[in-house]
């Protein structure tokens, strides 16, 4: 298995300025680089193509879903924004010879309110109006889009992988599969083992993260369960950390992440990577 590093855990926003992070994630051990594109004007994408072939690490992009990207919101405007920069984010990701864009695409982070249910039902179908949209231009890409259940503090529309199933159904195209990230998983799911065996061929990706979004092994994940679920699945994507650098504003009102979370970044990503390499060496 692929085991990669997601761009948060050390900036925000992933830039031109912070190239330097491939050969240190390349140095570190990593086989992924996960890059959060939080600003696409700020990317290099030839010099960027060029860093990842010279590393060899192969990438996957995930989306920054602030409050102007969102595809369900009222306002015609924002749901055309979202549209955008998800269609930009395939270019990208063709660009770098991508097979992954993932996240929470549905929605914006942190949009949490008790609404009617129809004005749910509204939402639900602007959203898979702009995904149907969306569909034939990843399907062109040779891009999958991974759907990501956040917990129900960060959003109130999509907090189970059979929600994100739902959504898939709705929209009816391959293009859409679910992806899992198990610090959310922990807090909704009954059991994230059962959940992959649930998923089976439909999980596309995993965020392999810790419950306090330390570095995986260090707290109560059911890291075993886990494993042994991927294997009876044939799992054949990537297990990506993602954690998130503390004392960046932005990121402390999306993900509460008010404190370190160990020692260093660094730490946290090479204890992370060492447990899960030692984890996953049979997959």
């Amino acid at each position: 298995m692929k085991i990669g590093a997601n761009t948060w855990i050390w900036a925000s926003p992933f830039s031109n300025e912070t190239f330097d992070l491939i050969p240190k994630v390349k140095a570190m051990g990593f086989d992924t680089f996960e890059i959060a594109v939080e600003n696409l004007d700020n990317i290099d994408l030839p010099k960027l193509n060029s860093l990842l072939k010279e590393n060899e690490l192969s990438v996957i992009l995930c989306g920054a879903f602030g409050p102007t990207r969102d595809i369900s919101n009222m306002d015609e405007n924002i749901r055309n924004i979202g549209k955008d920069y998800i269609i930009d984010c395939i270019k990208m990701a063709e660009a770098l010879d991508c097979k992954l864009f993932s996240g929470p695409i549905y929605s914006a982070v942190g949009k949490t309110r008790m609404v009617s249910s129809e004005q749910k039902k509204q939402e639900w179908a602007w959203c898979v109006e702009i995904l149907k949209d969306i569909s034939p231009i990843a399907q062109a890409a040779g891009v999958t889009i991974g759907i990501e259940p956040l917990n129900r503090f960060e959003t109130d529309m999509i907090n189970l992988v059979d929600q994100a199933l739902d959504l898939i159904e709705d929209v009816g195209s391959d293009v859409y599969k679910v992806h899992l990230d198990m610090f959310h998983g922990n807090i909704e799911e009954k059991s994230i083992p059962d959940t992959i065996r649930k998923l089976g061929n439909q999980l596309c990706h995993l965020h392999a993260c810790e419950n306090d979004r330390g570095a995986p092994g260090s707290g109560h994940q059911d890291w075993i369960g886990v494993r042994d679920a991927l294997i009876e699945i044939d799992y054949k994507g990537s297990a990506v950390i993602e954690s998130f650098i503390p004392g960046v504003e932005e990121i402390a009102k999306a993900a509460s992440i008010w404190r370190p979370l160990a020692k260093s970044q660094d730490d946290l990503a090479q204890e992370g990577l060492d447990f899960l390499r030692s984890l996953f060496q049979n997959l």
